[in-house]
């Protein structure tokens, strides 16, 4: 699924224009990237929650080459889905 078919599913849930869906859409995303940047948590009931993972420095290899690459310690966005949602991907395991 793209955002654009996300846009549309917004859409045709009511009396929204496609603009107004666009909006609603982009808030969404804007607000979870703005709240993973200052470092919270963000917690979503039934669906799941994103955090931020620091990974630390360490020394890798270049595969083409074999040569040693140092690679720098950096943050990444970290999804965990809730129970619900593994339940509802995966009914057999319930």
């Amino acid at each position: 699924m793209t955002k654009a078919d996300l846009v549309e599913q917004v859409t045709a849930l009511g009396d929204l224009t496609r603009k107004d869906s666009e909006v609603i859409v982009e808030t969404i995303f804007d607000s979870v990237i703005g709240a993973l940047q200052s470092g919270d948590k963000i917690e979503i009931r039934g669906f799941g929650s994103f955090r931020i993972r620091q990974r630390n420095a360490r020394i890798g290899r270049n595969p083409k080459t074999g040569a040693k690459v140092e690679v720098p310690a950096k943050r990444v966005p970290y999804f965990k889905p809730s129970k619900e949602l593994r339940q509802l991907i995966n009914p057999h395991e319930a």
